[in-house]
């Protein structure tokens, strides 16, 4: 109650704040408007739009409640979410954020998924682009094609977790008494019958020629894409403007005091707190320092790639905004995200890419001196590894159950 009074004021004074600085600095907050214009029109406009209007036409024309019915026995007893959120899993990892979060609330308006459903859906399908994680980080940042396959494994991996992690999401008693689609017995099996009987039932209920469907989808999906772009330009100038007021060098001193007592490089500080701000700068930094091991670079990339940055977390409350889904479920399913992610990446490094540095073995014998942790078996210290993160998921599924999450009727 406290912080709701508050908010109000707090976000006053952070707006003036923001205008203080950009007086202060306009040529500053003018080049960054620029580069963040430049990022959109040239990098997110031609990538985003097209899946925008085709998953509108999808729509229209019935082929969801098709992918619905085929996938419905495995999404539903995996995640608990109807078989057409699977189209919404591949589009979002398919085409990165915040794709999935557009596709949720189609779903949600058109009563496929339930208020809850679509909150566990937005949590765990929003995600990088295979394109981006793979040209960009891998080839364009890191310079090492051999990045893209751990990363995406750790990133996709990471992201399926969360997935069986948000199955136990249930909400307020008034939203699990009120969510129909889970106690819909299951098939077990594939129907192309029923599916082809659920798309031209769903395309003769939306009765809209193709000519209509094309210019809707083309109206809503220009509206959704000047947000997008004016989010992206706004944080560009934020980030710019607290670079410039050096309260960017404040943070940075922060985490290099913090990265340090959790046994991490300091010189992680610079991309992470990037990355908390701007997804595509932040991944960028995590590969520029030369002398910290390939193996925590990676894991800050990964990290950053799961979090998204404030950037995409406004895209998504934006349009999480014109349905009844709420942000807090997607805002700590980004955290949980990127500390899974990250962890994977750590696990698999070994096996997939080699032995360890001598200096992160050295650090995780400076965490754990008593417990030989070095001379342990391999398979036995990924074995505790393992473990160990599966007990920090439950914990953290039975937080957002009990705490997080549930609400009063």
């Amino acid at each position: 109650m406290v912080i709701k009074r508050l908010a109000p004021g707090l976000l006053l004074l952070a707006a003036l704040a923001l205008v203080l600085l950009m007086i202060a600095y306009p040529m500053e907050s003018w080049q960054a408007g620029i580069r963040g214009l430049a990022i959109w029109w040239d990098v997110l406009f031609p990538s985003l739009f097209p899946f925008f209007v085709i998953s509108e036409v999808m729509l229209g024309f019935g082929i969801v409640h098709f992918l619905g019915k085929l996938l419905d026995p495995f999404m539903r007893p995996l995640f608990r979410i109807p078989g057409s959120g699977g189209f919404a899993l591949a589009m979002g990892f398919a085409s990165g954020y915040p794709v999935s979060a557009k596709l949720a609330t189609k779903l949600r308006e058109q009563k496929l998924v339930t208020r809850v459903e679509g909150e566990r859906l937005v949590a765990f399908t929003t995600s990088s682009d295979p394109i981006f994680l793979i040209g960009a980080v891998s080839v364009g940042f890191f310079g090492n094609p051999k990045l893209a396959g751990i990363l995406a494994l750790a990133h996709y991996g990471g992201a399926l977790l969360i997935g069986l992690m948000m199955r136990f999401y249930i909400g307020s008693s008034q939203e699990t008494a009120d969510t129909v689609n889970e106690k819909q017995p299951l098939t077990g099996r594939f129907s192309l019958k029923l599916a082809f009987q659920a798309m031209h039932e769903a395309r003769m209920q939306d009765g809209r020629s193709l000519g209509e469907l094309l210019r809707q989808a083309v109206v809503s999906s220009l509206q959704l894409m000047t947000v997008v772009g004016g989010l992206v330009v706004f944080f560009s100038v934020i980030l710019e403007v607290l670079t410039a007021s050096r309260v960017m060098d404040m943070l940075h001193g922060v985490f290099s005091f913090i990265l340090p007592i959790m046994g991490l490089p300091s010189g992680l500080a610079e991309p992470l707190v990037g990355g908390l701000f701007e997804v595509t700068l932040g991944a960028k930094a995590s590969a520029a320092p030369v002398d910290i091991p390939l193996i925590y670079k990676a894991a800050a990339a990964v990290f950053i790639l799961s979090w998204g940055g404030l950037s995409v977390h406004a895209q998504v409350a934006s349009i999480l905004n014109g349905a009844d889904l709420r942000y807090l479920p997607f805002l700590v399913a980004r955290f949980c995200h990127a500390v899974v992610s990250s962890l994977l990446l750590i696990m698999l490094w070994k096996p997939l890419m080699g032995d360890m540095p001598t200096w992160a073995l050295s650090h995780l014998d400076y965490r754990m001196p008593h417990f030989g942790w070095s001379a342990a078996p391999e398979a036995f210290r990924i074995f505790l590894v393992l473990i160990a993160s599966l007990l920090i998921l439950s914990f953290l599924a039975k937080i957002m159950q009990l705490v997080v999450f549930r609400q009063k009727k």
